[in-house]
């Protein structure tokens, strides 16, 4: 029962497939744009041979670099799970590079080791596309294992821009014990800890490393890289408290994700649409044109932001106030040649709207992205996410006809302060003052304080 348990942990059923069937395609269409699978072996520190797949734009465009997603696979994984992280970053002009861990699908090796060495096949992997020019930010999105091995890798390499977090277990010891009642292993509970050191022994022997050396506790308050967590409610594999103890340990700007499921569930839509994002604000994937440029958004160039003009705004955000409490919607129409194709919902939505907000900056660069204009009686604020030629038109001077009205009414103020009054018109003043006087006088003569008793 233990040596089944040992193998369960650093040798689980293998995957063995064939790329040609369970890999995208040498040459594939995406979202109507043409893509490669581009195959390659690399060797780690310890000699054996990774296979591994990059998948990129074809041809490749010239003179522009593309960020890169290394995906790490699970426990029992391999480069074939990468192929829905293909389908959701490709057509952002993010490239996908998967590989087979040593050990796991048609890599070499005999064992795993649940992120302990595969940290090193990882690091080959980012010092082979540091290497490639065409390549610029580089990310990480895990899952199980992969997670523990993104984590433990961006904690020595700070120049990883971002990590996707799925399922990473926080300490294997604890792990260990837990699928001990998980799955109901029958050892005596006061025998528990004598198997664990005897595993120990056991797994430093075949697999070259200490389950108590794995512990992802350790690096988390020391890493610094944006990460997105998120797991399961219904893992029983790895429960979602694993997540949460690393999740409140580190250090750097983090969010997490809880949704439906069990360990090797599909992931929501929801999910991958917050991983899109996510890697689209972190890695910064240029625009580049193509023969379908009619469907990719049109951007306007406002000074450092870059703002999709075609996304569907609230009229509440684009809006003239007045002192008297009226409102009057002040919004803008699509600039010509502009479809309505152009109107879909990305990743730059979220991240111009970020730049406005007080997180985004200095006080001085929110105040120049979102300046109010005071104009006589009308105060104007100016959304960010407005083409140039308009904001520049509302920034100009005002326009003559609103000059002319203003001229007649600052005449017309000087004529009254200067035309002499009828002489009616004073005498009745006069009139009206020495009747007041005369009151006046009259009650004072009356009035009288009465005594105190």
């Amino acid at each position: 029962m233990i040596d089944q348990f040992i193998n369960f942990v650093i040798r689980p059923p293998r995957a063995d497939y064939n790329p040609e069937q369970y890999l995208w395609e040498k040459e594939f269409t995406l979202a109507g744009r043409q893509f490669k699978r581009q195959d390659l072996e690399l060797t780690n520190a310890r000699g054996h041979k990774l296979r591994c797949s990059h998948y990129m734009p074809s041809p490749f465009p010239e003179e522009t670099p593309l960020p890169c997603v290394i995906y790490c696979h699970g426990n029992s994984g391999c480069r074939a799970d990468a192929n829905e992280a293909a389908v959701i970053l490709l057509p952002s002009n993010i490239t996908v590079f998967t590989l087979d861990f040593s050990g796991s699908g048609l890599s070499d090796g005999d064992y795993v080791s649940l992120g302990w060495h595969e940290r090193d096949d990882l690091k080959i992997v980012v010092s082979y596309l540091r290497s490639e020019r065409q390549i610029s930010r580089i990310g990480l999105w895990g899952r199980s294992m992969g997670a523990v091995t993104s984590l433990l890798y961006g904690a020595e390499d700070p120049s990883i821009a971002g990590m996707v977090l799925d399922s990473a277990f926080s300490n294997l010891f604890d792990l260990m014990m837990e699928l001990v009642d998980v799955y109901k292993i029958r050892l005596p509970k006061f025998t528990v800890k004598m198997a664990m050191q005897y595993m120990r022994r056991v797994i430093q022997k075949k697999a070259k490393f200490d389950i108590m050396d794995l512990n992802c506790l350790k690096v988390a308050p020391k890493t610094f890289i944006p990460a997105l967590f998120g797991h399961a409610s219904e893992d029983k594999f790895i429960q979602p408290h694993h997540s949460d103890l690393i999740f409140k340990s580190y250090a750097g700007d983090k969010n997490v994700i809880k949704f439906d499921g069990d360990h090797n569930s599909s992931r929501p839509q929801f999910y991958y649409d917050s991983v899109s994002i996510f890697f689209f604000n972190v890695l910064r994937p240029p625009q580049i044109s193509s023969a379908c440029s009619s469907k990719l958004e049109k951007y306007y160039d406002l000074g450092d932001l870059k703002v999709g003009a075609g996304m569907d705004e609230d009229p509440m955000l684009s809006r003239n106030i007045r002192p008297d409490g009226d409102e009057q919607s002040n919004l803008q129409d699509k600039p010509n040649g502009q479809s309505d194709e152009c109107c879909s919902y990305t990743s730059s939505n979220r991240e111009s709207w970020g730049r406005c907000s007080s997180l985004g900056g200095s006080d001085e660069e929110s105040s120049a992205d979102c300046t109010a204009a005071n104009n006589g009686n009308q105060v104007t604020l100016d959304v960010l996410a407005t083409p140039l030629k308009s904001t520049q038109q509302k920034s100009s001077d005002p326009p003559k006809e609103e000059k002319k009205k203003q001229k007649k009414q600052k005449k017309q103020k000087k004529r009254d302060s200067t035309t002499p009054k009828p002489k009616h018109e004073k005498l009745e003043k006069l009139e009206a003052l020495s009747k007041r006087l005369r009151l006046c006088i009259l009650k004072r003569v009356s009035h009288r304080r009465p005594r105190s008793t």
